[in-house]
């Protein structure tokens, strides 16, 4: 059996490793890799992992890769390739036999770990467990290479003041959801061993974030959920192609091909709130509830709130506004309306087109536009904003920073200034919308055909 995973850095594919650490999509990892023989940022080969490679060969038996070395960028650790790689290339084969999952989690303890503790938690014991034992470990020559800590900038390492930086994002909520979970797998933990505190030794919370943090950002999901891979997770994410990783149960391997076509999507998420002053909030909320799709799960496993919309950059002006996603503009036209006749109607015609709610253009022309003008103004407030927020970011006759604190602020304003661009792509696509509803003859079975656009 075959199994594709697609590999990127999630959403935050910008930077060398996530921003915020998330559990990867089960088969649709995803993560950046350079293919050019002169990477952007190379420095030099990395002589600190000149026997990395022979040692994980003669663990799994077979030749690894013959065209990607080791070397150090701006980005850190990364892997580099030593000639052209075309699209289909595989780039990368590694044996399920090295690859470290949660079978390697001794008997012991997952006899002791209930289901309250999730599985990045769970591969984070089998880090520490081997970096207890150290040299003996028989992945010693792996794990020595994980990033430390102080090489590692995830937002779960931001002190409070940093993270303000990036309040306007949702990465701030995200963040601190995941710290909670964090803090509650460690309880968890801690409270499973109460008894018998020598199997993990003198576990700390610092020492279990790391952990957690490492698994996080370099796990990829698997037939057994998620598996750290060495060799293959020092893909770097400065490059401007992608990969696809092949799991073959059969062949009991997963081999990297390379994937020059595949776009990264950046997403941007935003929320927005039906007014309490507005006399039909609850009847709206109702409607919303019942038409549309449950909350889906992020990444990190928490739920979306039913005003909670993730934005794709919108490519054209002039299209249907593919990245834009429907809920957003159903919810704008459920906000438009003014009477519990206007609501009854929507939910009609959600009746007949499969509970689908507001996917077509109201009837109204004038109710229509004033859906999308409110939207754009929302949009338009978001965007000042962020406008607001970079400029703060960028202090006048400063002293110089810390160079911990000149990075996560780098980082901060890139974050920001991703969201904003496609905030103005959302823009600049709801101002033609609204403009072309102004001035053309409306039929609205005619302007907007949702059936195009990916729901």
């Amino acid at each position: 059996m075959l199994w594709a995973t697609r590999i990127s850095n999630i959403r935050f594919y910008q930077y060398h490793r996530p921003l915020l650490f998330t559990a990867p999509h089960n088969f649709r990892t995803k993560l950046n890799f350079s293919s050019f023989s002169q990477p952007q940022g190379f420095c030099y080969l990395d002589e600190d992992c000149d026997d990395f490679l022979p040692w994980l060969e003669q663990k799994a038996g077979a030749k690894i890769s013959s065209v990607l070395s080791i070397g150090k960028s701006a980005f850190g650790r990364s892997l580099f390739a030593s000639k052209s790689i075309q699209t289909g290339d595989c780039i990368l084969k590694v044996p399920y036999s090295v690859q470290i999952t949660l079978d390697n989690l001794l008997p012991e303890i997952k006899s002791l770990l209930g289901d309250e503790v999730g599985n990045i938690a769970k591969l984070a014991i089998v880090i520490l467990c081997e970096q207890k034992i150290g040299q003996k470990s028989e992945w010693a020559p792996y794990i020595s290479r994980l990033p430390q800590p102080g090489e590692m900038h995830n937002t779960i390492f931001w002190s409070q003041d940093e993270l303000e930086m990036i309040r306007q994002s949702s990465v701030y909520q995200e963040t601190i959801n995941q710290k909670c979970q964090t803090e509650n797998d460690f309880l968890a933990i801690k409270r499973a061993f109460r008894h018998d505190p020598e199997i993990l030794g003198d576990i700390t919370y610092e020492g279990f974030m790391h952990a957690c943090s490492l698994v996080g950002s370099r796990a990829w999901g698997s037939t057994k959920g998620l598996s750290m891979i060495p060799f293959a997770d020092f893909l770097n994410h400065d490059g401007a192609t992608e990969a696809i990783v092949l799991s073959d149960e059969d062949k009991q391997d997963s081999e990297v091909i390379a994937d020059r076509d595949y776009g990264p999507g950046e997403e941007v998420q935003v929320h927005f709130n039906i007014p309490h002053h507005d006399l039909l909030r609850e009847m709206k909320i109702d409607l919303l509830q019942r038409h549309c799709t449950p909350p889906i799960k992020d990444v990190n496993g928490f739920n979306s709130s039913l005003e909670s919309f993730t934005i794709n950059e919108v490519r054209s002006a002039k299209g249907k506004g593919k990245g834009l996603p429907q809920s957003l503009r159903a919810f704008a036209r459920v906000l438009s309306c003014t009477t519990p006749e206007e609501l009854s109607d929507l939910a009609k015609e959600a009746a007949q087109n499969d509970g689908r709610l507001a996917r077509r253009p109201l009837s109204n022309r004038s109710k229509e536009i004033w859906a999308h003008e409110k939207l754009l103004l929302l949009i338009t407030q978001l965007i000042e904003k962020y406008d607001a927020t970079i400029k703060s970011l960028v202090p006048v006759n400063s002293p110089p920073m810390c160079g911990r604190l000149a990075v996560r602020m780098q980082m901060a304003r890139d974050l920001l200034s991703g969201e904003l661009r496609i905030l103005k792509s959302a823009s600049m696509w709801l101002k033609s919308y609204c403009t072309t509803l102004n001035t053309t003859a409306y039929h609205c079975e005619d302007v907007d055909d949702y059936r195009a656009i990916p729901g």
